[in-house]
Parts: C-alpha cells; sequence; structure tokens
C-alpha cells in the first residue's frame, strides 16, 4: 500500500525522579491501533507549529504538565494503517523535565505509570517504542 499521508510527530519520555512517564491507550481515541498499550506522550505536529511548541501543547493536554524540554536523543518513523489509509510518521523523541502539575489524563489515555527506565520490558508498549527506550538507556 502506498503512503497516503506523512506526519511529523514529537515524542516526550517525562523523566521525574528518575522514572519516565508512559501512558496506556485508551479504547475511546477515535485514531487509535493501540488500545490498551502504552506509549510516551507526544502528538503530530500541525502545518505552521514549532516541534517544541507542539510538544508542550502534547504533553499539557495529554497530562497536565508543564515540562523542560530537553535535545532530541532518538528519531524513527513507523507506518501504521489508520482507517484503511497508510500512514508514515516520523518520530523525534526528547527527554523532557517536570517542570510543574501532576498528571491529569486526557481522554485519549485511561491510565498512567512512572517506570524505571531499564524495566521497560515489563509493560505492554507499543511496537516502536521499544528501541526508543534502547536509545534512551544508550544515551548515557
Amino acid at each position: 500500500m502506498d503512503v497516503q499521508k506523512l506526519f511529523i510527530a514529537t515524542k516526550a519520555f517525562i523523566v521525574r525522579d528518575g522514572k519516565v512517564l508512559i501512558v496506556r491507550e485508551s479504547g475511546k481515541y477515535d485514531e487509535g491501533t493501540n488500545a490498551a498499550k502504552y506509549d510516551v506522550v507526544g502528538g503530530r505536529l500541525k502545518p505552521g507549529e514549532r516541534f517544541d511548541e507542539s510538544l508542550r501543547r502534547e504533553v499539557r493536554e495529554e497530562t497536565g504538565l508543564d515540562v523542560k524540554i530537553g535535545k532530541p536523543f532518538f528519531v524513527n518513523e513507523w507506518r501504521p494503517v489508520v482507517k484503511d489509509e497508510q500512514w508514515q510518521i516520523v518520530g523525534m523523541f526528547f527527554e523532557c523535565v517536570v517542570e510543574e502539575g501532576e498528571v491529569k489524563l486526557s481522554g485519549d489515555h485511561d491510565a498512567y505509570e512512572w517506570i524505571d527506565p531499564a524495566e521497560y520490558q515489563n509493560y505492554p508498549l507499543i511496537e516502536n517504542l521499544k528501541v526508543a527506550f534502547e536509545a534512551y538507556l544508550a544515551r548515557k
């Protein structure tokens, strides 16, 4: 199937006390393809939007947190089929630090965990997130 849509996404490894925030996709998410699996916070850029503004907006919308965005540590792409369309998404992963707030999930997610990044394999993560955790752990 030919790629029908191309998106750029920003993804946040939100860190607090050495733990990384993961969020579980709700079955109510209308573009969801990973219900009941965990992901990190993030989303697609809107045309004309700066990548850092996009990530800050997504983090606030999905968790209620305000974060400081660090440097990118990984870039990857994935190609989901969404509503019978072949998408290509290029994702940039950033380490972020909580500046303030407590987690308040949006309707797109129904659970969250703060996890030791070295134990990521103990959680049902979306497939493309595993290589991002490997890159995160290897960066030190």
